[in-house]
């Protein structure tokens, strides 16, 4: 260790100094005690304390409000709005573009056929081997079963696909006269009109040799042709209803030289949408001529989504048939039935379990 009295000592008067602590000794040599806070008295001089100033309270306004009780204030979340947002938005950022609202579509009332209702012939039907409504179930009812079931189903198809109203037509040709076409279309026809939802409208579309209203036993009178003609008529008010609930009838009108042209306009697709316009449920059957006859069979497949080729077993060729389908091509959906045939290659017979064909 180190012998502190070796340490110099700085001169000074006191001559106490090597009695005092060197802490003592470093504070009076350095002058330390001048960084020491004041020294407090043990006893402060008694004096008179000066009462505390108070002013006296001001005279309340006449008309000034009661003070509000004060009551907790919850904070709530508040939803910002497009409007807040780019109100705080940087300059430099483009304030994100308000999003449209698709408008509802209108509700388009469905068409209404006002024409007076007029009985269909049922014996007339039985003697041209037809269905006969509310008669018993036979082969022949039991074949346009399936064969209707096929058409409707590829007509839901083709509506959830968004074909639109041509969804709901089917054209029914053939490649020559005298193959079944509307034997074929009437028997049709008279099927789906027993639908329980549905509802259909048989279209006489051969102008040339009309025959629908003749075999259901139907007066004449203005029909598709007239419409297509007379931009001032309403297609509506030529359609003839029956006695059959369901079956509605629109005839061929007045034949002109020009049918094809007036199919292929635009005036056209305005009188067919009016026939199903506000209507989902109803089904629009064309009978129309020949396709290797006659031209506005390929004039009415473009409106059309389905088609249905009429061939006579034995009797319509490869060729004609290739060429039918051909002409008809502008309808992506054509489907065949096989008329007047004497066999069935499966051995089905419809009708028989009901006690029919045997």
């Amino acid at each position: 260790m180190t012998d502190q009295s070796k340490i110099p000592l700085p001169s000074g008067d006191d001559g106490d100094d090597e009695a005092k602590s060197l802490i003592e000794r470093a504070v009076k040599a350095f002058d330390l005690g001048k960084l020491a806070p004041p020294p407090v008295p043990d006893q402060l001089p008694a004096g008179k304390r000066k009462p505390a100033r108070r002013e006296p309270p001001k005279p309340a306004a006449e008309n000034a409000p009661e003070k509000a009780a004060f009551v907790p204030v919850v904070e709530q979340s508040v939803p910002v709005t497009v409007e807040s947002q780019t109100a705080h938005a940087s300059p430099d950022i483009a304030p994100p573009a308000p999003v449209a609202e698709k408008p509802p579509e209108p509700v388009v009332p469905p068409s209404q056929f006002k024409g007076p209702r007029h009985p269909v012939d049922r014996d007339h039907l039985r003697e041209q081997g037809l269905i006969v409504p509310e008669g018993g179930v036979t082969a022949l009812l039991e074949e346009f079963r399936i064969v209707k079931r096929q058409l409707l189903v590829q007509a839901a198809d083709l509506r959830r696909q968004g074909s639109g109203a041509a969804a709901q037509r089917v054209l029914i040709s053939s490649p020559h006269p005298a193959e079944g076409k509307t034997y074929c279309s009437v028997n049709l026809a008279l099927s789906i009109a027993a639908e329980k939802e549905s509802e259909v409208i048989l279209v006489d579309a051969d102008f040339a040799k009309p025959s629908v209203l003749s075999v259901l036993g139907l007066p004449g009178g203005p029909g598709l042709m007239d419409a297509l003609t007379d931009e001032t008529v309403d297609v509506a008010d030529f359609v003839i209803g029956t006695d059959i609930p369901g079956l509605w009838v629109l005839p061929a009108g007045n034949a002109t030289n020009t049918d094809t042209e007036y199919l292929g306009s635009s005036r056209s697709s305005v009188v067919l949408n009016r026939l199903t316009e506000g209507a989902p449920q109803r089904i629009v059957i064309f009978d129309s001529p020949p396709a290797l006859a006659a031209s506005p069979a390929a004039e009415l497949a473009k409106h059309v989504g389905q088609v249905l080729m009429v061939v006579r077993a034995d009797q319509t060729s490869q060729g004609a048939l290739d060429d039918a389908i051909s002409l008809l091509s502008s309808c992506p959906n054509i489907q065949l039935l096989l008329n007047a045939a004497q066999f069935s290659p499966s051995g089905r017979r419809f009708g028989s379990y009901y006690g029919y064909g045997r």
